[in-house]
C-alpha cells in the first residue's frame, strides 16, 4: 500500500507539472519554433540529470539485451512524442491538446493489455470512463475548428506514442536506477534531433529568447517538466501496474484548466468542479485496487 501510495503521488506530481507545460510552451514556442524548443530542453534536461546522477553516485552499467529497449523508448517517448506534442501545441490550442491527450490512458490500458498481458478489470473500466467524462465535462465547450486538423493528429500521435512508451517503461528491469534510464533515453531524443536542430539555431531570435519569460521558460521545460517530471513519471509507473498509472495523466487538463484560471484570466465553472470530482473518484477507485 505504501509503494501504491507513493506511486500515485509521483505520477500525480508529474502529470500537474505537464499541466502547466502547454501555457509555457505556447508562450515560448513563438519564439523557438518545435523541433528546435525540444532539442533545447532535452539539452538542457540532459545536464540536469547527468549532474543529479554524479551527486547520486548512479551506476551507468546497462546490459546488452536491454539496450534496444531503452532506444526504443527514447524514439517513441522522448522524441517522436514529445516532437509531435510542441508541433501540436502550436497549431491547435489548449484546450484542443487537452481533449486529445486525455485519450493516453485509454491507449495504455489497450497496450498494456497486449504488451504485458495486464488484465482490464471492472473497476479499471469504471475508473478510466469516469475520468474520460470528467475531463470532457471540463474541456466539454471548447469550439474545435476544423482548420486546425493537423494540430489535431500531431496530438493524437502525441498521446499514442507517450501511452506506447509509458508501456514500454515496465518491461525495463527494476534493478536499474530511474535517473540513469531516464538520461540514456534522453541522450537518444538528444542524438537523434540533434542533425536536424543544429542547423536552424542559427535562424533563431536571440534577442527575443534572452527575454526572462523566454529563457526561464525553456528552463522550465528543460529542467522541471522533463528532467524532474520524467524521473517522477517513470518512478511511479514501476510502482503500479501500466493501466492503473495511466489513469494519474488525467490529473494534467485538471492543472492546466487551474492555471488557465490563475495566469490567463481564465473563467472555471461549475462543469471544471464536476469534471474534478470524477477524476478523482476515478483514481481512488484504482488506488483501493491496487
Amino acid at each position: 500500500m505504501k509503494n501504491t501510495l507513493l506511486g500515485s503521488f509521483y505520477l500525480s506530481l508529474a502529470a500537474s507539472i505537464w499541466g502547466g507545460m502547454y501555457v509555457v510552451v505556447k508562450h515560448v514556442v513563438d519564439v523557438v519554433p518545435p523541433l528546435e524548443l525540444v532539442w533545447i530542453r532535452y539539452v538542457i534536461a540532459l545536464f540536469a540529470l547527468l549532474i543529479i546522477s554524479v551527486v547520486t553516485k548512479q551506476s551507468w552499467c546497462i546490459k546488452k539485451r536491454d539496450l534496444l529497449l531503452i532506444f526504443i523508448i527514447g524514439l517513441i517517448g522522448n522524441t517522436i512524442s514529445i516532437l509531435t506534442q510542441e508541433f501540436g501545441t502550436m497549431l491547435s490550442t489548449a484546450q484542443m491538446g487537452a481533449i486529445i491527450t486525455s485519450t493516453t490512458p485509454a491507449f495504455m490500458v489497450l497496450f498494456a493489455r497486449i504488451l504485458l498481458k495486464e488484465k482490464i478489470t471492472f473497476n479499471k473500466a469504471i475508473s478510466i470512463l469516469l475520468a474520460t467524462i470528467g475531463v470532457g465535462i471540463i474541456v466539454g465547450n471548447a469550439d474545435i475548428d476544423p482548420s486546425l486538423q493537423l494540430g489535431g493528429l500531431s496530438l493524437l500521435i502525441a498521446a499514442l506514442t507517450w501511452a506506447l512508451m509509458s508501456v514500454l517503461i515496465k518491461r525495463v528491469p527494476g534493478q536499474y536506477s530511474q535517473i540513469v534510464i531516464t538520461c540514456y533515453t534522453t541522450l537518444v531524443a538528444v542524438i537523434l534531433l540533434t542533425p536536424s536542430a543544429i542547423s536552424r539555431l542559427a535562424e533563431l531570435d536571440v534577442q527575443a529568447m534572452k527575454h526572462p519569460s523566454i529563457w526561464g521558460g525553456l528552463l522550465y521545460l528543460g529542467v522541471i517538466s522533463t528532467a524532474c517530471a520524467f524521473l517522477l513519471w517513470n518512478r511511479g509507473l514501476q510502482m503500479l501496474n501500466a493501466s492503473s498509472g495511466g489513469l494519474f495523466f488525467f490529473f494534467q487538463p485538471i492543472v492546466g484548466t487551474f492555471l488557465g484560471w490563475l495566469l490567463l484570466g481564465e473563467q472555471i465553472d461549475l462543469s471544471f468542479w464536476i469534471g474534478t470530482l470524477l477524476i478523482f473518484i476515478g483514481v481512488l477507485l484504482v488506488i483501493r485496487e491496487e
